[in-house]
C-alpha cells in the first residue's frame, strides 16, 4: 500500500495563531488587573464569534440565533446561581446554563432542519426568535416574575450574580481571566483541528453543496442539528462567562442588534476562518471599548462605516484577505508552497 507523505509548512495564519495563544497566556503579566478583566469580556465576544463561525462558516448555517442562547446561558447561569445561595454550586449553575442554551438550540434545528428550511429562512426563523426571547425578558419588571426569590428584573435584568467558584476558591479578576482564555483557546483549537477530519469535511461539503452531499449518503438535517446545537452551546458558554465577569445581564445583551453584531463583525473578519473571526471580533471589542470610554460617539459610527466597506469590498474578510496576501508574497519570494495553497476556497 502507497503511503502519502503529509507535507507542514508554517503559513501566516499557523504563526499568527501560536503567536496569539502566546500573547494570551502571558497578557496579565503587562496588564493592570483592571485591564486583564477587561480583556475577560472581550474573550467572551471572541467564543460567540466563534459559535457563528462554526456553523455559518464551517456549515453554512445562517443565524441571528446565538445572541439569544448567550443570554439563555447568562440568564440560567444568574438565576441557578443565586437559587442555590452557595457559591461553591456556580460550576452547577455553568453547566445548566450550557445545557440549556445547547437544548433549545437543538429543539429549534430539529423544526427547522428536518422541516426542510435552510438558507435565509433560518436567519428569519433565528431572528424572530431571538426578538421575541429579548422582548418577553424585557416585560419581565414586574414583582410576579420571579423564579424563587430570583426576579428577572424586565430591562434591568438580573443584577448581583454571582462569580465563579471552584470549591471556595473565588475565579476573580487574573484568574477569571485564565479560566476564559483556556476555554477560548480550547474551543479556537477544537475548530482548528476539526476541520483537518472527516468530520470536518462534511460540514465543509455540506456548506457548499447540500443536494451532493445527501447523495453522498450524508444525513444533512441530522448533521445540521448537531452542529447548531453544538453552536448554541458554544454561545451558551460566552454567556454564563459573561454573567459571571459582570455580575449581570439584561435583555439588551441578547437583542436583536448584539445578534447582528456578531454576525457583521464574524463576515467581516473572514466567517470560513476562526483565526479570522478570532482576531477580527476581539479587535472591534478593543476599538470600540476605547472609543466608548472617550465618549467619541462619532468615531463609532466611522467604525461602522468601516465594517460596510470591508463587507462590501472584501466579501470573504479582511484578515482572510491578509492571509491570503501574505501567503501569496511569501510563496513569490520564496518558490515554496503554504498550507493555504491547495487547501480550502475562501
Amino acid at each position: 500500500m502507497r503511503k502519502t507523505k503529509m507535507q507542514f509548512s508554517l503559513g501566516s495564519e499557523n504563526i499568527i495563531t501560536v503567536l496569539l495563544l502566546v500573547a494570551g497566556a502571558i497578557l496579565p503579566f503587562f496588564l493592570s488587573t483592571y485591564r486583564v478583566s477587561i480583556f475577560s469580556y472581550f474573550f467572551t465576544s471572541a467564543i460567540l464569534g466563534l459559535s457563528i463561525s462554526f456553523i455559518w462558516g464551517y456549515t453554512g448555517i445562517f443565524s441571528f440565533g446565538q445572541a439569544a442562547f448567550f443570554g439563555i446561558g447568562g440568564y440560567t447561569y444568574g438565576i441557578l446561581s443565586k437559587l442555590f445561595d452557595n457559591n461553591a454550586l456556580t460550576p452547577v449553575a455553568l453547566v445548566a446554563g450550557v445545557a440549556l442554551a445547547a437544548a433549545v438550540a437543538a429543539i429549534l434545528a430539529w423544526f427547522m432542519f428536518y422541516g426542510g428550511i435552510n438558507d435565509v429562512f433560518v436567519g428569519l426563523i433565528t431572528m424572530c426568535f431571538t426578538i421575541a426571547l429579548s422582548t418577553f425578558l424585557g416585560q419581565t419588571a414586574g414583582s410576579e416574575w420571579k423564579i424563587g426569590d430570583v426576579s428577572l428584573g424586565g430591562f434591568n435584568g438580573i443584577t448581583k450574580i454571582p462569580t465563579l467558584y471552584f470549591g471556595s476558591y473565588k475565579c476573580d479578576k487574573v484568574t477569571f481571566y485564565y479560566v476564559t482564555f483556556l476555554i477560548l483557546a480550547a474551543i479556537y483549537i477544537a475548530l482548528l483541528l476539526l476541520k483537518k477530519t472527516k468530520a470536518g469535511y462534511s460540514l465543509l461539503a455540506i456548506r457548499e453543496n447540500r443536494t451532493r452531499s445527501e447523495l453522498f449518503g450524508y444525513n444533512v438535517p441530522k448533521i445540521q442539528v448537531i452542529v447548531f446545537t453544538i453552536g448554541g452551546a458554544i454561545a451558551g458558554i460566552a454567556g454564563v462567562l459573561y454573567a459571571a465577569w459582570g455580575n449581570y445581564i439584561t435583555p439588551s445583551n441578547l437583542d436583536l442588534s448584539a445578534s447582528t453584531l456578531v454576525v457583521v463583525l464574524v463576515a467581516a473578519g473572514g466567517r470560513k476562518n476562526p483565526t479570522a473571526a478570532l482576531i477580527f471580533t476581539i479587535a472591534y471589542s478593543i476599538i470600540a471599548n476605547t472609543l466608548s470610554s472617550s465618549g467619541s460617539q462619532y468615531a463609532l459610527v466611522i467604525l461602522g462605516l468601516i465594517l460596510i466597506l470591508v463587507i462590501l469590498f472584501v466579501p470573504n474578510g479582511i484578515i482572510t484577505a491578509a492571509f491570503d496576501g501574505i501567503d501569496s508574497a511569501w510563496r513569490k519570494f520564496t518558490g515554496k508552497k503554504t498550507e493555504s495553497e491547495g487547501g480550502e476556497t475562501a
